[in-house]
């Protein structure tokens, strides 16, 4: 009986054996790449630029693309590769600019997390799931006067830099600010009570072509 389940075991780790060792392959693709757009293997500061991160990512980009043609991989796995290298290729112009830029950070996790914890925020302030009704009220700026907000700007600070904005500055931001309320409004309404909201447009398109 003890015999008879080792064998078990071990057939079941030969079978997972191949799929382990592919998706070590795979996650080694996304390794090298973090390792060639991070600059870690740049010598010092002085020799990470843009065209250097740009020569090394290229270069192991079109050596995947010749071990696609020429390696054996699975159908899973080529499958994979072409749609990693279909990806990379895609988001390539806009991977590698912040070298010859001072201050640009490299990725934009940190917006991301403070993004995050803005909407987290929100949530609990207003009470629901998600933050759209919060930013319908009070307008997609609220990121800028929240950051203030965390800068301890003060309102002495706040208002100093509004009273720089000029009143052709504020008309056209409240113009846009305007209409990106009302595009987000519609969206709203079309999700939520989409029979009426279609309802509206039917009769307002038969007032509109009634009168022509």
């Amino acid at each position: 009986m003890k015999l008879a389940r080792l064998h078990e075991l071990v057939g079941r780790r030969t079978q997972w054996q191949e799929q382990v060792t592919s998706l070590k392959r795979m996650r080694e693709w996304v390794f090298t790449a973090e390792h060639l757009l991070s600059g870690a293997w740049a010598l010092s500061e002085e020799t990470l630029t843009n065209a250097a991160v740009a020569q090394r990512f290229d270069q192991w980009l079109d050596h995947l693309t010749q071990s696609l043609l020429a390696d054996h991989y699975s159908d899973h796995e080529r499958q994979c590769l072409e749609h990693f290298l279909q990806t990379t290729r895609s988001f390539r112009p806009h991977l590698i600019l912040c070298y010859d830029v001072k201050g640009l950070p490299r990725t934009n996790n940190d917006t991301e997390r403070y993004i995050r914890s803005l909407k987290t925020r929100a949530r609990r302030m207003s009470g629901r799931k998600n933050w759209n009704s919060y930013l319908l009220r009070y307008g997609r700026s609220i990121a800028y006067y929240d950051g203030l907000a965390l800068q301890e700007a003060g309102d002495v600070e706040i208002e100093r830099r509004l009273k720089r904005v000029s009143h052709q500055q504020w008309r056209a931001a409240r113009s846009t600010t305007c209409a990106g309320r009302s595009e987000q409004l519609k969206i709203w309404r079309f999700r939520h009570n989409r029979d009426h909201y279609l309802h509206a447009l039917a009769m307002r398109w038969q007032a509109t072509t009634g009168g022509t």
